[in-house]
């Protein structure tokens, strides 16, 4: 492990660093990493004081790699708090803050497919490692082969339950005192990842009832994909139907990431859900601040902003972003289109569970439901339908096809007229009327995204369909 040429596929991406289990994810790859992390943290911290706090997932090998991990920072002097079950990313996060630690590191791959895992870094404020630190830590990989400590950690390693604080925390952060007309009936779907069965631990009694989907912890997720958007929550969508629930709500792998599903079965996008708690959030709270969004995400809320007075940032993709503005800036709701919300007064750091109970306070609130809430929305923020679309694209032809557009920008995508072009984070072409399409390579895994938003459905289908052929035509060469 002392040589660097074997670790040069280890690049840290939008959020932490991702591979392909037993290919890039190994133990020895993991281990040469969380060396990297512990050298990079005593740097920063300028001594060992501090604690650092150590959580993982449920995927294959997750427990495994932390307890490696535990051992490996203890081995260099480090006192490591590790969780003692699968925890979601925000508990590890939320706990840094609580003690005062140096930082954390989450053994998980967020939302990619069970075959991948990975490991998020967490700054001492509780949010995504900072890219100059993951910078650190990518400049000395494989300096130092990963040290271990004789006897597991010679006592430096505390097993801890990390959940108690986090969800007396967020029960401190919602407004209890609402009760809704009747109690709702609620799914949620913890899509077999580290929630499990926290969002039912969560909710008021008062609010209603909630039973969980796939809270069962699997490795291979039970065949699904744990990223809640669709068609990963299909099967959310028919149950909240044929149970005649009032809403569902839907998490991550890691638990940062928020998924909804009104009564009617209808899949609510990242976009409409910032928007409809920016609403909540100043006109029922009675909060005021600004508000952060991704570079992907859409239209309403720039519209709402505008009418609520409040000052809007656009951030490249990736919610470290938004969180350095957090840091800095006094920013009431920072969202991004893969659905991980973050909010102030709690972290710099997306988090699924916060943004479900939130969801529920504002149609506990409203009195009505999240289906009339969005027809409140679409009446005063336009309506705009929306839609994701992954190709696998492996990184090299990502950027060449990047190159591509830039060589040759496209004038029109199907029948509509360029009008303005962005590169912040990827291509972003827009096209009138509140319609844009946005091209990026994913900075974590081998695909290609392409985001559409427009008027209607039908006009989203066609946009899809125009840069499907606009990126055939420049990757096919």
């Amino acid at each position: 492990m002392s040589g660097s040429q074997s670790l040069t596929p280890i690049r840290f991406g939008t959020d932490g660093w991702r591979g392909v289990i037993a290919d890039d994810f190994t133990e020895a790859n993991a281990a040469a990493v969380v060396q990297a992390a512990a050298t990079a943290w005593a740097e920063e911290a300028g001594g060992l004081a501090r604690p650092l706090v150590v959580g993982y997932d449920t995927r294959f090998n997750s427990r495994t790699v932390a307890h490696l991990a535990a051992d490996i920072l203890a081995a260099n002097g480090w006192r490591v708090l590790l969780a003692d079950r699968p925890v979601p990313t925000p508990v590890v996060s939320y706990t840094v803050t609580v003690h005062g630690a140096a930082g954390g590191l989450v053994v998980t791959a967020s939302h990619n497919p069970a075959r991948f895992n990975g490991i998020k870094l967490k700054g001492p404020f509780g949010g995504s490692a900072t890219p100059e630190f993951t910078g650190r830590v990518e400049a000395v990989l494989g300096r130092t082969p990963p040290r271990r400590s004789p006897g597991a950690g010679s006592g430096r390693v505390e097993t801890v339950d990390l959940v108690p604080d986090y969800l007396e925390r967020l029960r401190s952060l919602i407004a209890v005192d609402r009760r809704p007309a009747r109690p709702l009936r609620i799914v949620g779907d913890a899509l077999h990842g580290a929630t499990d069965g926290l969002l039912k631990a969560l909710v008021p009694a008062a609010w209603g009832e909630v039973r969980i989907l796939h809270g069962t912890p699997d490795p291979l997720f039970g065949g699904l994909h744990p990223e809640p958007i669709l068609p990963h929550l299909d099967e959310l969508c028919a149950e909240v139907r044929a149970s005649g629930a009032d809403i569902g709500l839907a998490m991550d792998g890691d638990g940062d990431r928020l998924g909804a599903v009104t009564g009617e079965g209808r899949y609510v996008t990242p976009h409409e859900v910032l928007t409809l708690l920016v609403r909540h959030l100043v006109r029922v709270r009675g909060w005021r601040g600004d508000v952060a969004k991704g570079f992907a995400m859409g239209v309403q809320v720039d519209r709402l902003c505008a009418r609520l007075g409040l000052t809007l940032h656009v951030t490249p993709i990736g919610f470290k972003h938004i969180a350095g503005l957090m840091q800095t800036r006094d920013i009431l709701i920072g969202g991004e289109e893969s659905g991980g919300m973050g909010f102030r007064d709690h972290l710099p750091e997306r988090d699924g569970l916060l943004s479900a109970l939130l969801v529920l306070e504002a149609v506990v609130a409203s009195g009505s439901s999240l289906d009339a809430l969005l027809r409140d929305l679409e009446a005063e923020a336009g309506a705009a339908a929306y839609r994701r679309r992954d190709y696998i694209l492996p990184p090299d032809r990502g950027r060449t096809l990047v190159a591509a557009l830039d060589a040759a920008p496209p004038e029109r995508i199907g029948a509509r007229p360029v009008t303005r072009r962005e590169t912040l984070d990827g291509r972003k072409y827009w096209l009138g009327d509140g319609a844009w399409v946005l091209i990026r390579p994913s900075g974590t895994e081998p695909v290609l995204r392409v985001y559409v938003e427009a008027e209607t459905a039908a006009d989203v289908d066609q946009l899809h369909a125009a840069a499907e052929a606009l990126v055939d035509r420049h990757t096919s060469r």
